[in-house]
């Protein structure tokens, strides 16, 4: 697998001076989602779209300190741009993982401050952290002190009985440690008595409040995530924010991810959803030779035909035939069901 060394490419460029949007870099995102947006699930998306800033799954310190970082953090130079989410509160361990991360060329690096579950809470790691702004800004610091990438942050409105406008304190107290990026999942989240899954549906959206955030603090860039499901509420979005992250819409309905550069002003689109799987049958052939199997990476497509007749037919004989060895075949004994 490559890995990519080289300068960083920039997440988003100026569009033409007709652009729909106030801020004419205006910017789209999928989120960071465990075991979903894998390097598999990634280069899949990039076929669909080259403006989209995509993210690894999160990946905690002591996996890259003390594990294969490797086999954490490699990924396709096709990916760009690209952005690896870290997980964890301690800073000196941060600023260690992040010197690690630095020889793979990332464009980005976030730290996550959302995540609900109760193991990474056990670490100190995800939402647990909205608690503390002043270890967050600390944190912020070990990351940028030790990469020339660019340095977010990813976190909820508040956690618990914490008062929704919380958030204007969180990103104050960041935003003085230097941070100039903040992607709000607009909602809270409760770490007592939900789990997950639940946090991802029970709280309700406040869009109205990261709106808030931005207007209270333009000079930042301020990137709404949360409930989104179709590029028609993200262009409503980039009204009023700088950016729109994407998260289970993208993955379970990819095919949104192709009018993404077209609502950020770039003239790109493939030209069809088969188009997309054929484009990608080199990369299968590369990775079934270097010992990955087909099942890795065709279950990130599964939602591409979506509506499309012979949809159900694809994903059967995907499923049923992924086990054989010529793959390649498989591949295009799906493809042939799909009457698009």
């Amino acid at each position: 697998m490559n890995i990519h060394r080289g300068a960083a490419m920039p997440v988003t460029e100026k569009k033409p001076a007709n652009s729909p949007y106030a801020n004419p870099n205006a910017s789209f995102s999928v989120a960071p989602m465990m075991a979903w947006t894998t390097r598999h699930c990634r280069y899949f998306h990039r076929q669909l779209t080259k403006k989209a800033l995509l993210y690894t799954e999160m990946v905690t310190t002591g996996a890259i300190i003390h594990g294969d970082h490797a086999r954490f953090l490699q990924y396709h130079p096709a990916e760009h741009p690209i952005a690896l989410q870290i997980g964890g509160g301690n800073p000196s361990d941060i600023g260690q993982a992040v010197r690690i991360a630095n020889q793979y060329g990332y464009d980005e690096i976030n730290l996550n401050v959302g995540c609900p579950s109760d193991r990474v809470q056990k670490g100190k790691i995800g939402a647990i952290l909205m608690a503390e702004p002043e270890l967050v800004a600390a944190c912020f610091h070990a990351m940028r002190d030790n990469t020339d990438a660019k340095v977010t942050i990813k976190h909820r409105l508040a956690i618990d009985d914490m008062p929704e406008d919380s958030v204007f304190h969180f990103v104050e107290t960041v935003a003085k440690a230097g941070c100039k990026t903040f992607i709000i999942h607009a909602r809270k989240a409760f770490l007592q008595g939900l789990d997950p899954k639940a946090n991802r549906h029970a709280p309700p959206l406040n869009y109205e409040l990261v709106y808030a955030v931005k207007s209270r603090f333009p000079e930042l860039e301020i990137i709404i995530n949360g409930g989104i499901d179709t590029l028609t509420e993200a262009r409503d979005h980039l009204s009023r924010v700088d950016g729109v992250m994407m998260g289970r819409s993208a993955y379970q309905k990819p095919w949104v991810l192709a009018g993404v550069d077209d609502l950020l002003g770039a003239d790109h689109r493939p030209p069809s959803r088969r188009a997309v799987i054929e484009a990608m049958l080199p990369y299968i052939r590369d990775e079934i030779a270097a010992g990955n199997h087909l099942k890795h990476i065709a279950r990130h497509w599964m939602g591409l035909f979506h509506g499309i007749r012979g949809s159900k037919a694809f994903k059967q004989t995907l499923n049923d035939h992924m086990n054989t060895r010529n793959e390649i075949a498989v591949v295009e004994a799906a493809l042939a069901k799909i009457e698009e």
